[in-house]
């Protein structure tokens, strides 16, 4: 297996504050803003799919800095994953119901009745309607037959 991400790459840092190659590792007044910058490096990484291991191993040659400094950053990384997803939960399921009813009115005007269904239980489940509140409004039957005398 060939390691390229050890290789410096101009296009990895644009956009950034490239650090000083005789600094690095050292402290001083942009040493923050440096680690700031690497941190967000590795959040726009996390979207490519890989696993956390390979995301972090790579972010260590490419940022070439420690493997525990790597896993600090991924660290910072679920924090701000989680404060995102946190964020985002209250605008969720508004926005879940407006799609789920855009694609119920696509079903229906293509005569896809079974996926329109669906769509309909998935709406009813978010309002609180469920099985056992359906059979409690449902008026009961009782048949009996009788014998012929």
């Amino acid at each position: 297996m060939t390691d390229s991400a050890a290789k410096y790459d101009p296009e990895y840092f644009k956009g950034y504050i490239v650090p000083d190659a005789n600094k690095i590792g050292k402290t001083g007044k942009r040493s923050a803003i440096l680690k700031e910058q690497r941190i967000q490096r590795l959040y726009k990484r996390q979207l490519e799919g890989l696993p956390v291991r390979q995301l972090v191993l790579d972010h260590a040659s490419k940022e070439h800095i420690a493997e525990n400094t790597a896993w600090q950053d991924w660290k910072a990384v679920r924090e701000w994953s989680n404060k995102d997803w946190e964020f985002d939960k209250e605008d969720l399921i508004p926005r879940l119901q407006h799609l789920r009813i855009n694609l119920f009115y696509r079903a229906v005007k293509k005569g896809q009745l079974q996926t329109a269904a669906q769509i309909l239980d998935s709406l009813g489940k978010v309002v609180g309607e469920s099985v056992e509140t359906i059979h409690l409004n449902a008026p009961e039957l009782n048949i009996r037959i009788e014998d012929k005398k």
